[in-house]
């Protein structure tokens, strides 16, 4: 086939890969037309050469290619499926962390055109589609990897199973599951290191029943309601493992489907399998009274029902899937097109379901004008994690909380430290979630060394979105605007590399720097600082004067949520009691001061569901004091601080702050002795 030098999008062809091969080897599809994976029916060997060959067709792997042909490189973009864009062009509607103010270069392009929110697919797909015209790259579809050949550290050629071959100079991993650095022989790791490994404290194993998106009322998790002996409810595990250990669980995946009104939309089909055991859980949530919070839109997440206890998330679902072969894969991804469009049609058609929610559930449907080839179902699957290079650099909370800066920035990310549920389990007789985390972060460094594989593994391959971080550093870096940021600066070096001759660990960072800037990348944050009420943002608690105890050194009972949304704050995080069991919790706050009379003062961000009536009590010399704090009201010092007042100290100072009656949300920050006149 020749290669034609303006640009062409080469399906590799239909006619002779017409789509479903194999067929007794996949699974069927959930629905007519959906599938992960199309293997070809003949095998052609044919060669073309590059100077930078881009694997991955996602948003990055768009961008990488633009970009290395922006620097007159031939560059060419091998797609696995059928459409470009990945997860923005297959349900993503709208960004996280892609505001101008830390998202420039290529991305910002895009964005310009095709809007941070409520922007179609389509449109989305053919916006990617003109750029990649402009910059005549040339697009291969259905490119599914089948080797790598090597020279020494070099990749010299990556082959596809349908016989293409790809002989370039330099190569860059645009997959979310870094499938070429793998077959690369690239170190890679999945799952949740322990939380010991790099000092973390938000990345292994949580505390099964804690974090945000928990049930909102007690499910039994038994086949038979009551009974042990008969089981556990499909994908609820009997041992959760151990807070703070590591596993190779991976958070949640889902498809981020297109929902809409109107008589022009189409009904939610029945898939090909149909299984009620998946819904019991929701069948029993509803069952139970709790408010099932809908919350439906045209770009529906997990969190769009019972406030993400129990939705379209098939946590348990995909461990298989980092490290899976392509039919493997297209198991999981059945199974989970199978799942979600039989969540759609449960609540639509379960007579388990209240008529009244049925009624409101019906009002939806798939659109027509969407998806046309899939019956107005996504074709891509939200891959919210995959492998991780481990390289010699390595991005850790650490960096997320700015506590460590690297010197050699290739772009910032900017949102929380995030992960959706990894499994489910039993507390009490009751089935609970595991794994969400979500700590808000300020804009910070990507490091170049980050998407770098070691030197003795390869010399010519760069891996932005699969990058070297743990698995909670990695939950913040995941959005697809840091990809297409993360992935513009790997094309930058790739063609320095070859233009200076030099491995990618060797590439001149001062000369990638000036570059990324005049390709406006914004490497350095110098936008506005979150703020809350006119305060400051984030407070370092060993810079404020007198003796600051933060909430991290409190003694907590009771089951607190860890946040990081709102702001001003001591420190990175605070924690509130989730609105429930109201009388159980107590934060408790202890300091060694020199004798003596102090102003007593809490932190606490506010905002309009907090408490009124927060009891907080003051133990002092001779006696104790309790204020009744109300935190809808912003701090008077500082915005930051409420005083509760002077007290004299002998020595130990304790503060004790309840939820016992409250309100609303209970928060506790820090607390602050001050030395008073």
């Amino acid at each position: 086939m020749r290669l034609i030098t303006t640009f062409t999008i080469l399906l590799l062809s239909f006619a002779i890969l017409p789509g479903v091969s194999r067929a007794a080897d996949l699974p069927e599809p959930a629905i007519p037309g959906l599938r992960y994976y199309y293997p070809p029916e003949k095998v052609e060997h044919r060669v073309i050469e590059a100077d930078v060959c881009v694997y991955g067709g996602t948003s990055g792997g768009v961008v990488a290619a633009i970009q290395a042909q922006r620097m007159g490189k031939k560059a060419v973009l091998l797609e696995f499926g059928k459409h470009v864009g990945g997860l923005t062009t297959g349900g993503l509607s709208h960004t996280d962390g892609g505001g101008a103010s830390v998202c420039g270069g290529i991305a910002r392009e895009f964005y310009s055109k095709a809007g941070q929110s409520h922007f179609k697919p389509s449109d989305a797909e053919k916006l990617y589609l003109d750029m990649l015209k402009d910059a005549n790259v040339d697009v291969y579809y259905l490119a599914q990897l089948d080797k790598v050949n090597k020279d020494g550290g070099r990749i010299t050629s990556i082959v596809m199973e349908n016989g293409l071959e790809v002989k370039a100079k330099q190569f860059v991993d645009c997959t979310y599951e870094g499938d070429l650095m793998a077959r690369a022989g690239v170190s890679f790791t999945y799952g949740r290191e322990a939380n010991s490994q790099y000092d973390e404290t938000y990345d292994g194993i949580r505390k099964l029943g804690t974090g945000g998106h928990n049930w909102p009322a007690k499910v039994d998790p038994y086949i038979k309601p009551g009974d042990p002996s008969s089981g556990l409810l499909p994908r609820v595990v009997a041992d959760a493992g151990t807070p703070g250990e590591g596993d190779k669980a991976i958070q949640a995946f889902c498809f981020r489907m297109r929902l809409v009104k109107g008589d022009d939309k189409l009904p939610f089909p029945k898939p090909n399998v149909y299984d009620e055991r998946q819904y019991e859980l929701l069948a029993r949530l509803f069952e139970s009274g709790a408010n099932p919070r809908p919350g439906w839109s045209i770009d529906t997440n997990n969190h769009h029902l019972f406030g993400g206890a129990y939705f379209i998330d098939f946590v348990g679902g995909n461990y298989g899937w980092p490290d899976g072969d392509w039919k493997t894969r297209e198991q999981i991804f059945q199974d989970h097109a199978n799942y979600q469009i039989g969540v759609m049609y449960f609540l639509t058609h379960s007579p388990r379901i209240p008529q009244e929610w049925r009624d409101k559930f019906n009002q939806y449907g798939l659109p027509s004008d969407e998806y046309q080839g899939t019956g107005g179902w996504t074709h891509q699957l939200y891959i919210r994690e995959g492998r991780r290079m481990v390289g010699d650099y390595v991005m850790t909370q650490h960096n997320c909380q700015s506590t460590v800066v690297p010197d050699d920035s290739i772009g910032l990310a900017s949102y929380n430290m995030d992960s959706h549920h990894c499994q489910m389990g039993v507390v009490d007789g009751h089935v609970a979630n595991e794994g969400n985390v979500e700590i808000g972060v300020r804009p910070y460094r990507v490091a170049y060394r980050a998407i770098t594989p070691k030197r003795g593994e390869c010399t010519n391959l760069l891996v932005p979105m699969a990058l070297s971080s743990t698995h909670i550093a990695f939950g913040s870096i995941r959005m697809e605007p840091v990809f297409m940021i993360l992935s513009q600066s790997a094309a930058t070096a790739s063609c320095f590399a070859i233009d200076d001759s030099v491995d990618v660990q060797a590439v001149d960072y001062s000369k990638l720097r000036e570059r990324l800037i005049a390709d406006k990348q914004i490497i350095d944050y110098t936008g506005p600082v979150a703020r809350a009420g006119g305060g400051p943002g984030t407070l370092d608690a060993k810079k404020l004067p007198g003796v600051v105890v933060d909430n991290s050194d409190a003694r907590l009972t009771g089951d607190w949520v860890e946040g990081a949304v709102t702001s001003p704050r001591v420190g990175p995080t605070y924690h509130h009691d989730d609105n429930k069991a109201k009388g159980e919790k107590t934060a408790t706050y202890t300091a060694k001061l020199k004798p003596g009379r102090y102003e007593v003062r809490v932190a606490y961000p506010v905002n309009p569901n907090r408490a009124t009536n927060v009891p907080v009590t003051v133990r002092y010399d001779g006696g104790e004091r309790t204020v009744l704090l109300n935190e809808r009201q912003a701090p008077k010092i500082d915005g930051a601080f409420a005083s509760l007042g002077v007290f004299a100290f002998g020595g130990d100072a304790t503060v004790v702050i309840s939820n016992k009656d409250t309100d609303g949300y209970v928060i506790v920050d820090a607390v602050q002795f001050l030395p008073a006149e």
